[in-house]
Formats: structure tokens, C-alpha cells, sequence
């Protein structure tokens, strides 16, 4: 059987979950904020909704390629599929900590409380990128 057949569910999940990534990350994120009447307060409030069920979703991808990966009967831990695991780490240490301390930063902002400089967006941004590079090179490994 083909790889691009036998892995058919996880190289579909992919390019979701890149779809997914890219069009939250990196266009929703800093567009709401140029509707007109979101304020910084909305505009925060609604990008804590978003990236907590595109956390969510994003848990949920990673879960169905696991699956696939787990009942296509190889083995799941191989070099191959070390640029899976990347966006796995990826994900864990966003759920974990960035999320977390982005929420945390966006609370303060809502209620107009000093919030210390911080450099948790840059962190995230290169997380979302490295994320997706690696999840692109590991369909390319699908497919082979």
C-alpha cells in the first residue's frame, strides 16, 4: 500500500492543522484589531477564545495522525516521524506554559493593570512557525 494511501487520515489532518495555524496565528490575530470599534480589551478577549479552542482543536489533530501513524502497524517513534514530534513538543509547551502566561498577560490588559514587557508573543510566533514548517516537511515524509 501507497504511503500517500495508508496515510491518507494523517496527511489530510496535516494540511488542516496547518490551515488551521495559519489562518489563526498568523492572520486573525493581528487582523481583529483593525475592525473597526474592537478595542484592545474586546480584541484580547476574543483572541483568548480563539487560540483556546485552536489549542483544543489542535489536540485533536495530533490525536487523529497518532491514530493513524499508530494503526498503519509501524513504528510510531522513528526518524521519519521526528518532524511530528517537534510540533508535538511544540504543542505541550504552548497548552503548558505560553498559552497560560498569554492569558494570564491578556487578564491584566482587560483590566487595565500594568503588565511588565514581555517577549511570550515573539516566543509563540517562532513556536507557530517552527510548528508548521515541521508539520509540512513531516507530510512530505508521508507521502514517500
Amino acid at each position: 500500500m501507497s504511503g500517500a494511501l495508508k496515510y491518507s487520515l494523517a496527511i489530510s489532518t496535516v494540511y488542516l492543522w496547518i490551515g488551521f495555524v495559519c489562518a489563526i496565528s498568523f492572520m486573525e490575530a493581528w487582523l481583529k484589531f483593525r475592525a473597526p470599534g474592537v478595542t484592545l480589551p474586546i480584541g484580547l478577549g476574543i483572541g483568548r477564545l480563539v487560540f483556546s479552542a485552536l489549542n483544543k482543536v489542535e489536540w485533536v489533530f495530533a490525536i487523529a495522525i497518532i491514530f493513524n501513524l499508530w494503526f498503519s502497524k509501524e513504528t510510531l517513534f522513528t526518524l521519519n516521524n521526528l518532524a511530528f514530534f517537534m510540533p508535538l513538543v511544540i504543542l505541550t509547551l504552548q497548552t503548558l506554559y505560553l498559552l497560560p502566561a498569554l492569558d494570564a498577560r491578556a487578564e491584566q490588559h482587560i483590566h487595565q493593570q500594568a503588565v511588565a514587557p514581555s517577549y511570550l508573543h515573539f516566543y509563540y510566533v517562532g513556536a507557530e512557525i517552527v510548528k508548521v514548517t515541521c508539520l509540512f516537511i513531516f507530510s512530505l515524509k508521508l507521502f514517500k
